[in-house]
């Protein structure tokens, strides 16, 4: 099976993510996509996370009604903090019968020497790059297993919607309802 692997915070999981994912399966040769909640993300302050267990809770609840979304809490078997390098070799030593596919967006891919071992990421499975607003993509040509897709784009971020509940507004329909279920008791406003 060809999984794509969609690694994140998920400071919330919102519709854009779900949506992104939803073109990987429909529009690629993706079977499932996993969605790897990071407890720790080295390039993240720790203070503007929520819990880790409650990230992992909330992204649970928001794709079991999609059975080809599955919720990956494999980053929280292994030592902190998450590289994407450590991760992909425990997933192909756990599961060396799945082909895995990074997929991310052009703001992500943007910073990706930012990452430990990145030439390492680079050659080590193929990656799926969405388009995002302010972030061309430039020289991908000069890695051989990549690949960039036009999907719409999706102008919703985790940013903006803890901006909006810090701001007491409603992020109802940006997040899908299971998620604001648990956001309202975080924020109740």
């Amino acid at each position: 099976m060809t999984v794509g692997l969609f690694f994140g915070s998920f400071n919330p999981i919102h519709t854009g993510h779900l949506i992104i994912a939803n073109h990987f399966l429909e529009f690629t040769d993706i079977n499932q996509v996993w969605f790897v909640v990071s407890p720790k993300n080295p390039l993240k302050e720790k203070k503007s996370l929520l819990d880790a267990d409650l990230r992992l809770k909330i992204v649970e609840e928001s794709v079991k009604s999609n059975k080809n979304f599955k919720a990956c809490d494999i980053e929280f078997e292994l030592p902190g903090p998450s590289y994407t390098i450590n991760t992909l070799r425990h997933l192909k030593k756990k599961y060396p019968w799945h082909d895995f596919i990074i997929l991310m967006g052009s703001d992500s891919f943007a910073g990706i020497t930012k990452w430990k071992d990145y030439k390492s990421i680079l050659s080590f499975c193929p990656i799926y790059i969405y388009k995002r607003r302010d972030y061309p993509l430039k020289n991908t040509g000069k890695f051989g297993n990549i690949k960039v897709f036009d999907f719409p784009f999706i102008d919703i971020s985790a940013t903006y919607i803890r901006n909006l509940l810090k701001n007491g507004k409603s992020v109802q329909y940006l997040v899908p309802d299971k998620t604001l279920k648990y956001l309202k008791k975080v924020h109740p406003s």
